[in-house]
């Protein structure tokens, strides 16, 4: 479903409160099957703002939120933003092209990290309700910044609430342990990671991102045997259609 970005389900009326147009976008070359969510860790709003529509800076996203619950569009959905950078996930390299981007305006871990404003939160749920309904996006395919780029990014990191998100069917959730620890060894568990859609060239990175979604309390880098359980779950209710 794309189209110029101007028809009625795109418009998202009363979520949208207002448009800053930014020039960093282009032709989609792929249908939109991914949602990404990320901080801009800028000092303010109109900061981030303005990187996100400076030609040279070369980065945007589809929407950014204020802490406030401002939701500004700088992208129509129809168009590719460049939010993503170097990224992968599931096999997809051009995550932009497949992807509508959410900036979240935060402090980030350079600032003063700290939680996600409620106001900020009780606008991203309704947005993301809409556009993954549109799209019919996987729960498994709303994704954090790190999630798609391990080796270089964190955002939107380990307080940012996805089991709200869950409870509302618009992500999934860290899933209920079944059976508990299967992989013989960490090159098993790294080959399931690749498997369920994440970059594995830095291995450790790879785990810490994994560990940031799935395991917030303790991000280590080390493969354990909560998170083998917990990835090996993910993997059997996906491929038991449980979820997607």
């Amino acid at each position: 479903m794309t189209g110029d970005g101007a028809t009625p389900q795109h418009h998202r009326g009363e979520l949208v409160h207002r448009e800053q147009f930014s020039p960093n976008q282009n032709e989609r070359k792929l249908p939109i099957s991914m949602l990404v969510v990320h901080y801009t860790e800028l000092e303010s709003q109109a900061v981030s703002i303005e990187r996100l529509c400076d030609p040279e800076a070369q980065v945007s996203a589809h929407y950014i939120i204020s802490r406030e619950g401002e939701v500004v569009r700088l992208v129509p959905e129809a168009k590719r933003a460049w939010h993503a950078g170097k990224s992968l996930w599931r096999g997809v390299t051009d995550v932009n092209s497949a992807s509508i981007g959410i900036e979240l305006d935060h402090p980030g871990h350079a600032l003063g990290y700290g939680p996600f404003p409620d106001a900020q939160i009780d606008a991203l749920l309704p947005l993301i309700a809409a556009i993954v309904k549109d799209y019919d996006i996987p729960r498994a395919n709303v994704v954090a910044h790190s999630d798609i780029a391990p080796a270089r990014k964190i955002d939107p990191g380990e307080l940012f609430p996805w089991e709200r998100l869950a409870e509302l069917g618009l992500c999934l959730g860290t899933p209920k342990i079944a059976l508990g620890d299967p992989f013989d060894n960490d090159g098993a568990f790294y080959l399931a990671l690749e498997r369920y859609g994440y970059d594995i060239t830095d291995g450790r990175k790879a785990v810490e991102a994994f560990q940031r979604r799935w395991r917030p309390r303790k991000i280590d880098g080390e493969i354990d045997s909560e998170i083998r359980a917990i990835l090996f779950q993910l993997l059997l209710d996906r491929d038991q259609g449980r979820s997607r």
